[in-house]
């Protein structure tokens, strides 16, 4: 049911989505080379004089030592959170018209955690297709944690601080080689005869401020440091990739798995099953609808069971709940008898001329049971013990091919 209460407040107005709080928490990490880095990768990104190929030319340039050029990724991932807000994350034919909305990814993301176990037996999670597999940037995933480690954006920020701390001479040059090109860059205002020249040299003067820059940091105590930097990056860009990935696939993916309900939904059909065998040119696919009958009868819902430490209990529950034992005195000859004459492993043919007794012993010799020697009682014995294991084995047969069935492969 859908909760009424607050509905009307908000049925005229916007929701107003944004990643604010992200940058709140960028924010916090402006600290020193960070700041300017920041201040840099702007400049480059809004500056109208530059070409797009020369943008990605200087930025390829300082980009030398990435996980120093905070700039770069932490501006990207707000751009990032930007296309996700606004839909423009889609990749779209440039005569087309951008119809996907934030709005659209919600409800398919939504889709996705229900119909991924039902399809796969797995959690969403368990495909790399959870919520925090498309919006973890926004849903403050680097800024919060489900266990006792520290968030990314922790762990970044005392990493910086650190460092900044030191007041380092190759930090301030770091500092000083970025503050010259983004000035450069900012007094541009047309192209001139040197300008190509100048700009080339203001960044290669980064690159190198940025490499002597890690060469300082590569000591003790810095190193520890350096590399919870370069992890820190690692992690934020990973999983911008992630998302990007996951959101400009969703409707391809979501039409797959739509089309695979509706293959599910034909190989129930026997004919159009027959079909589908004939014309699949794909051994998995023919496979499928060919085995599709044996292991659909298979499937038992009795015998679902989550782990393997389950199926001990399930087994005496159902081998309970079946009646059995069902003969359980290896005196009563008849009755253990007729048991054997149920037996699918022994052959009955001929038994109808013969006594209990002989039953029995026809029984043990088929089996592979001793008789030489032994009372009929004893035989009788053995046999009982034999088929009630077989029960049971039988059960526990039926539960692993209920598995194997319900199991993607």
């Amino acid at each position: 049911m859908t909760v009424k209460k607050g509905l009307s407040a908000i049925l005229n107005t916007s929701p107003n989505f944004s990643n604010q709080a992200l940058e709140n928490a960028i924010n916090e990490l402006k600290i020193g080379w960070v700041i300017k880095s920041i201040d840099l990768d702007t400049a480059i990104e809004n500056n109208t004089v530059l070409t797009v190929s020369q943008k990605n030319d200087v930025k390829d340039t300082i980009n030398n030592i990435s996980y120093l050029n905070a700039g770069r990724y932490l501006n990207d991932l707000v751009r990032h959170t930007n296309t996700i807000l606004d839909g423009t994350i889609m990749p779209i034919p440039v005569d087309e018209i951008q119809t996907f909305t934030f709005l659209e990814a919600l409800n398919t993301v939504r889709g996705l955690q229900s119909t991924i176990p039902n399809l796969y037996g797995v959690s969403a999670k368990d495909k790399g297709r959870s919520i925090d597999d498309h919006f973890g940037s926004l849903n403050n995933i680097f800024t919060t944690t489900d266990d006792s480690t520290q968030p990314v954006f922790t762990t970044l920020k005392e990493s910086i601080t650190f460092i900044n701390d030191a007041g380092l001479s190759s930090d301030t040059a770091y500092q000083t080689a970025m503050d010259n090109l983004r000035t450069f860059i900012n007094s541009t205002r047309d192209d001139s005869t040197d300008f190509q020249q100048t700009l080339d040299t203001f960044a290669s003067a980064v690159a190198t401020a940025a490499t002597n820059f890690d060469t300082a940091l590569q000591s003790s105590p810095y190193d520890v440091k350096r590399t919870q930097l370069i992890a820190d990056r690692d992690t934020i860009v990973t999983q911008q990739a992630r998302e990007n990935t996951n959101i400009t696939s969703l409707r391809t993916y979501t039409q797959s798995q739509a089309n695979l309900q509706l293959y599910m939904g034909i190989a129930s059909d026997a004919n159009l099953r027959a079909l589908m065998i004939k014309i699949s040119q794909n051994d998995s696919w023919r496979q499928y609808f060919e085995n599709y009958e044996e292991n659909a009868n298979n499937l038992n819902p009795i015998y679902n069971t989550q782990t393997d430490s389950d199926k001990s209990a399930i087994i005496d529950q159902i081998y309970t709940d079946s009646g059995l034992p069902d003969v359980r005195d290896p005196l009563d000859l008849i009755a253990v008898a007729n048991k054997a004459k149920r037996d699918p492993r022994i052959d009955t043919a001929g038994f109808d001329t013969l006594t209990p007794a002989q039953v029995i012993t026809k029984a043990c010799e088929q089996l592979g049971i001793t008789t030489a020697n032994r009372t009929i009682y004893t035989q009788s014995e053995t046999l009982l013990n034999n088929m009630n294991q077989e029960d049971r084995d039988r059960i526990a047969r039926a539960l692993d091919l209920n598995e194997q069935s319900n199991t993607l492969s």
